[in-house]
């Protein structure tokens, strides 16, 4: 499998012994990360001289593997876009946010966000292989200083031993597959020892960045840990080397399950038969996609940024022209800590009380006849329903059509309805706006009397 992929090595590596090219704590402390690094080996623009001049500059950092990638004379290179800073990079734009996902914000203990009711990021540390510059945790990656204590850690277990509503972590950073190997272990094994916790997750880039990580020893350590998941980051197809591959082989066999994560980015992939190449080549690597994102509006980002519109039109030219298994989930991770958003084509044209209308990916269009007779699912006979329900105020839209509430209000909204006046006898029974049958449960305090 592995040889139908090309695989590089800069020139100006042609004499490292390969059991150094192949040792990845060598290609982590051999990255480039100066003006005369990638002098070496790159025929840098006048942007990328001015960019790796300044200061304050987001850090640098790239594996000699993955320079290795790079067309060296190319400045439009999709790949070299992505890991070497330009003089765009220092330009502020609208909109451009230090936290544009309000992260910390949503972060109990330092190193963890709990964003979602039953699962929770774990920020391990804020070291990478290299450094994506359109970087989304940029406030704080690649920065030593802001890395997490010890001490860190034991109060995310504490945590996450003590919310038992959580049934999935992921763990992220920075990378977690940069940190060593018995201190990666360590975190797997406290959190396994969680009995609530049911599936950990990693994110990472390390086996596109550095595929020589992915030993026989990593593997046969993460599968003590199953049921564990990986979600790898591949944004153009040039990126897919006969390295990839076999990392993507050796964790596949070991039985981890493999998803995709693509940023959309001008310039690099914002083309459909690009992302259809992509997408393709990755599930011949038994990689799954799983989500395009929408740039975030992140400091240093905003010249990768495309409308919205085009991630919808590159899910238009996937779906119905290429495997559903290879289609992924465009989103927009909300600005704000909204958490991500799916973005599609409308596919549902019309609707009536008996008849839907739909169009397929080549605008046939077609009707499909509702069922007259169905019996609805009567959440008060069903077990599931009465063992799972949502007890954590997140339940958002689904807890409107399970009828726990009536509304979703905006913040001040019933302040502003009072104009300013008085509490008086026509507003003071709160039960004449609760309808019957909705409320918190069976045994509803706010439930009208007799």
């Amino acid at each position: 499998m592995a040889a139908s992929f090309p695989s590089h090595r800069a020139p100006a590596y042609a004499d490292v012994p390969d059991e150094k090219w192949n040792d990845w704590r060598w290609q982590l402390s051999h990255r480039l990360n100066s003006l005369e690094d990638f002098e070496k080996v790159l025929t840098l623009s006048e942007s990328e001289r001015r960019a790796l001049g300044s200061q304050n500059l987001f850090r640098v950092d790239v594996t000699p593997y993955f320079v290795s990638l790079i067309d060296p004379d190319d400045p439009n290179d999709p790949i070299r876009k992505q890991v070497i800073p330009t003089a765009d990079e220092i330009v502020p734009f609208t909109g451009m946010m230090e936290d544009s996902l309000a992260e910390d914000r949503h972060s109990p203990v330092p190193g963890l966000v709990h964003r979602y009711p039953d699962r929770v990021l774990m920020l391990t540390t804020t070291q990478c292989a290299t450094y994506c510059r359109y970087c989304t945790r940029s406030r704080i990656v690649g920065d030593p200083s802001a890395t997490f204590s010890r001490s860190d850690f034991e109060a995310q277990i504490d945590y996450l031993r003590k919310n038992t509503q959580v049934r999935d972590v992921l763990l992220s950073g920075g990378d977690p597959l940069t940190l060593s190997p018995k201190v990666l272990e360590e975190l797997l094994s406290r959190l396994r020892e969680i009995p609530h916790i049911e599936i950990i997750r990693i994110g990472s880039r390390v086996p596109v960045f550095m595929p020589m990580r992915v030993t026989d020893e990593l593997t046969d350590m993460l599968q003590k840990y199953h049921p564990l998941w990986m979600n790898i980051h591949v944004n153009h197809p040039n990126e897919i080397s006969a390295e990839l591959a076999e990392a993507c082989d050796k964790l596949s066999r070991a039985g981890i399950p493999l998803g995709n994560q693509s940023v959309l980015m001008a310039g690099v992939n914002d083309c459909p038969h690009i992302m259809r190449k992509l997408v393709q080549d990755l599930v011949r690597i038994r990689v799954r996609p799983y989500y395009i994102y929408q740039c975030d509006l992140v400091e240093g980002a905003g010249h990768f940024r495309t409308p919205v519109s085009k991630g919808i039109e590159i899910i238009e030219a996937l779906r119905g022209h290429t495997s559903g298994f290879a289609v992924p989930t465009f989103v927009v991770d909300a600005p704000g800590g909204g958490g991500k958003i799916p973005v599609m084509p409308n596919y549902l044209i019309s609707m009536s009380d008996h008849r839907i209308i739909l169009r397929n990916f080549e605008g046939y269009i077609a009707t499909y006849e509702e069922p007259l007779d169905y019996t609805r699912h009567d959440p008060k006979t069903c077990p599931y329903c009465q063992h799972k329900r949502l007890e954590t105020g997140q339940s958002g839209i689904t807890g409107l059509l399970d009828g726990e509430r009536l509304s979703i209000q905006p913040e001040g909204f019933d302040e502003l309805r009072i104009r300013g006046g008085a509490q008086h006898r026509l507003r003071a029974d709160p039960h004449k706006w609760q309808p019957l049958g909705i409320g918190s449960g069976e045994d509803d305090s706010s439930a009208p009397k007799e």
